[in-house]
């Protein structure tokens, strides 16, 4: 069954989902040639809905001792593994065992454990194993969802990220740079998408709003030498740009500015703009008043490119919808929105031609664009 194809169980009033919610139902459909694989199928996806907190949990414990690193050099025995990380050898065979099951890891046969391409591949995202380490705040977060639900006063991850609450939250330079390395390693990936989806043909200067440490300009600069970049962000973060632009060689084709887009008004002089993974960090109301000072900004015919992931709508989506929804939701000041929810935004901002071409990974990023009217 697809994402397109009707839910069965909603016809003729729902009497067939009140029918197969029945325990005696489920028996029968289990063993009846018509209706077995339909059953089957459905007691899979279901058992991996409950297990999934279990394997996050797997892969933590993987991540956490360097597992997938000390696999890179070649194959090793649970005994050894054990002996190195002060795990007994059947505890850490279990362990083990389960990246097998997960398809990170892959058992030889002679019982030593080495790298599977998925484990392999989770290495060579950028920033992939940071985000997993740092999920711990998340968890405790989620360990009681209702609580979340119900808007507790204050959460773990909204410690981890105290930017969202403005530029007083993010003064110490130790709490601006984790944040921002954190942000930096994963957006690479996200640059990279934004990059395919969008045309950057015309552009005369970039502006990145809420840039960070710079990650998405010096991809976009190393890929584009024809503009200028400007950079825009919290002042604690400024100076780590600024290395990286010193570094990459773009130092002669950035400006550098300080300054909070909820305080203070947006520079002029770029004819784009870019919000990278910005929106969903915020409420309605610091996006709408955002938006604004970006239309304010931009000169006529000026363009904005929105990229973050986002919800599915009107047709719901994983990535969107699970993940990142309780994310912002644990953050205590964003929430994820669809297309047509950032597209409502933007139009009460003045703006026009909005597009939003279908993402190639949609847990990655999403991309938005839009332009000033040229009157």
């Amino acid at each position: 069954m697809t994402a397109d194809t009707p839910d069965l169980g909603q016809w003729k009033g729902g009497w067939i989902n009140r029918l197969i919610a029945r325990p005696g139902f489920q028996s029968w459909a289990s063993k009846f040639p018509l209706t077995r694989g339909f059953a089957r199928r459905d007691g899979a996806v279901l058992f991996d809905v409950v297990q999934g907190f279990v394997q996050s949990q797997v892969l933590m414990a993987l991540v956490e001792m360097d597992i997938f690193k000390r696999l890179r050099a070649g194959p090793m025995s649970p005994e050894t593994l054990g002996q190195a990380l002060n795990v007994a050898p059947d505890r850490m065979e279990i362990a083990l065992q389960a990246g097998a099951a997960l398809k990170l890891l892959t058992r030889k046969r002679d019982g030593r454990f080495a790298l599977a391409r998925r484990g392999a591949a989770l290495m060579g995202v950028p920033g992939l194993e940071a985000m997993i380490r740092h999920h711990k705040a998340f968890y405790r977060d989620l360990e009681d969802p209702v609580a979340l639900l119900r808007g507790p006063d204050q959460t773990e991850l909204s410690q981890f990220w105290p930017y969202v609450f403005g530029a007083a939250s993010a003064e110490d330079p130790e709490v601006a740079r984790t944040y921002s390395d954190l942000m930096a390693q994963s957006q690479k990936l996200v640059a990279e998408d934004t990059l395919r989806m969008t045309s950057f043909k015309g552009i005369a200067t970039l502006l990145d709003v809420g840039g960070g440490t710079g990650a998405f300009l010096e991809t976009v600069g190393q890929v584009h030498t024809g503009f200028d970049l400007q950079l825009f962000d919290l002042p604690a973060v400024v100076p780590d740009a600024q290395a990286r632009f010193d570094a990459a060689g773009l130092a002669d084709r950035v400006t550098l500015h300080a300054g909070s887009f909820r305080d203070d008004a947006l520079p002029t002089g770029a004819d784009a703009i870019s919000l990278i993974r910005v929106l969903y960090d915020h409420s309605d109301d610091t996006v709408r008043s955002l938006l604004h000072k970006v239309h304010a900004a931009l000169p006529a015919g000026g363009r904005l490119i929105v990229s973050e992931p986002m919800g599915g709508g009107a047709k719901p989506d994983r990535s969107g919808d699970v993940y990142f929804a309780f994310y912002t939701m644990a953050m205590q000041t964003g929430r994820t929105r669809s297309p047509q929810q950032i597209e409502a935004l933007c139009r009460d901002a003045g703006f026009e031609n909005i597009q939003s071409p279908t993402p190639a990974r949609p847990f990655v990023t999403r991309v938005l664009t839009a332009q000033k009217p040229l009157l």
